[in-house]
C-alpha cells in the first residue's frame, strides 16, 4: 500500500531543503502535496510574459518587485516548498531569508503554465491550494493553453473564495492588495 502523502510527505523537508540546494543549477526542485516535483525550464514566450508582467508592476506599483522563482514556505499546504515565477511583495522584502522565505509579506504569486503534461495538476491544482493555505491574498494563473488570466483572491481555511477569469486581450484589475491593472492585448503575441 502507498503512502497517503497528504498526511505523510514522502520526504521529510529538511531532507528536501538539503536536496534542493545541491540539486544543480539546471534542475529547480518544488516539494508539493509531499512530492518533490521538477519545475520545467520556462521557453522564450514563458520568459517574455514574465517580462511583460514585471514591467507593468513596476510602473504601478514601483514599491513592489515581482521576484522570479523565490522559495517560499507554504507550511499549512503539507509542509510544501514551492518556487512561483513570481512573488510580488515590498522591495527588499527577502532580503535575510534564506533560499526558502516565509510568505507572510507576499501579496501575489503568479504562475505561467508551461507545455508539460503535470501543468493541469500542478499549477492549477496543487499550487493554487499551496498558496491559499499560506494566506497569500492574490494567486495569478496566465494560463497560456486557455488563453486567460485566472485571478484568484480573498483565501479562507486553505482555499480562494474568489475566482475570476478573463481572455487575453482583457483589461484585468487585481484586487487588493495588488491593485494593478493589466491591458492583456499583447499577451495574444505570446499565446503558444
Amino acid at each position: 500500500m502507498t503512502p497517503n502523502t497528504a498526511d505523510r510527505p514522502l520526504i521529510l523537508v529538511e531532507d528536501f531543503e538539503e536536496l534542493a540546494r545541491v540539486a544543480p543549477e539546471t534542475v529547480r526542485l518544488e516539494l508539493i502535496s509531499g512530492k518533490i516535483e521538477v519545475k520545467p525550464v520556462p521557453d522564450g514566450n514563458h520568459g517574455q510574459i514574465f517580462m511583460w508582467l514585471l514591467k507593468r508592476c513596476m510602473q504601478q506599483r514601483p514599491e513592489l518587485s515581482l521576484f522570479p522563482e523565490q522559495g517560499l514556505k507554504v507550511e499549512a499546504y503539507r509542509k510544501g516548498r514551492a518556487r512561483p515565477d513570481g512573488a510580488l511583495a515590498l522591495d527588499e522584502y527577502f532580503l535575510g531569508q534564506g533560499e526558502w522565505a516565509n510568505p507572510d509579506g507576499v501579496l501575489m504569486t503568479v504562475e505561467i503554465t508551461s507545455n508539460d503534461p503535470d501543468t493541469d495538476r500542478r499549477d492549477r491544482h496543487e499550487k493554487r491550494d499551496g498558496y491559499a493555505a499560506a494566506e497569500i491574498p492574490v494567486y495569478l494563473l496566465v494560463d497560456r493553453e486557455a488563453c486567460k488570466l485566472v485571478v484568484y483572491s480573498e483565501p479562507d481555511c486553505g482555499k480562494y473564495c474568489k475566482r475570476v477569469s478573463w481572455r487575453f486581450g482583457d483589461v484585468v484589475e487585481l484586487p487588493a492588495p495588488v491593485g494593478i491593472t493589466l491591458r492583456t492585448e499583447k499577451l495574444k503575441d505570446y499565446a503558444d
